[in-house]
């Protein structure tokens, strides 16, 4: 029994409740499309939804922010524009709810036995962030993370350094990380760089346990996100499901 677990939940499915111009990351169908390739049973997608109200325009930020990354020192760039302190953020909470909540109740409906090695996360942008951040965390719970156009320029080379040096190197987690190469996604390349040098010296194996891409002409959107999705969710499957 299988499960992805997805922030941005408005996102996954609906075109409708979509952010961003009626698109979604296509999720359901690739999960659909590869798993019959695959010849097994498709996992569920828990697809949970972010916070941001009128009243309340950052609640994405904060639920989705390192929590402790950020408490420990990594200071944020653009603080200046983004009107939340540290003290307001509740990333923590919001994984800890995830996890001690929404995945057991939702399991348990489903019928689902929960295990950790079938179990992964996805997120984009912001919610890259929080699914590496989730496996430093609650590694113990999931053992695959797609962390899509991480958005590692919240916090620059510090935030890297930071985010990658806590993730477990026990040799039981897989990481697929992307990014394109247009609009707020072309600034990632030296972070990412960074990135995957710093994985590379915690003794994750490329194209084995990580596995790191650039999507040329693609950008910060979920149309670009759905263009290349079966290849975080093969990555997943193929190394779940061997």
């Amino acid at each position: 029994d299988s499960v992805l677990i997805a922030h941005d939940g408005q996102n996954v499915f609906d075109g409708k409740t979509s952010t961003h111009r009626r698109r979604t990351w296509e999720i359901g169908q690739s999960v659909n499309r590869l798993s019959k390739e695959m010849g097994i049973n498709p996992p569920a997608v828990i697809a949970i939804w972010n916070g941001n109200t009128p009243a309340d325009p950052w609640a994405r930020l904060k639920e989705l922010a390192p929590e402790k990354v950020l408490r420990n020192g990594v200071a944020v760039i653009t603080k200046d524009v983004i009107p939340v302190t540290v003290d307001q953020l509740y990333g923590d909470r919001y994984l800890d709810e995830i996890f001690s909540t929404y995945l057991p109740t939702i399991a348990a409906s489903l019928k689902i036995e929960l295990t950790p090695a079938k179990t992964a996360m996805i997120g984009s942008s912001m919610g890259g962030l929080s699914t590496l951040y989730a496996l430093t965390v609650h590694g113990d719970k999931f053992h695959t993370a797609l962390a899509l156009s991480t958005h590692w320029s919240l916090g620059g080379m510090p935030l890297v350094n930071a985010l990658i040096n806590e993730l477990p190197s026990n040799g039981r987690h897989n990481i697929y990380m992307s990014r394109g190469t247009k609009g707020l996604d072309a600034d990632y390349e030296p972070f990412q760089l960074h990135a995957d040098s710093l994985m590379l010296e915690r003794g994750y194996q490329p194209d084995r346990n990580f596995v790191t891409r650039v999507h040329t002409r693609t950008g910060h959107n979920e149309k670009s996100w759905a263009s290349y999705i079966d290849e975080p969710i093969s990555f997943w499957l193929s190394r779940t499901f061997k």
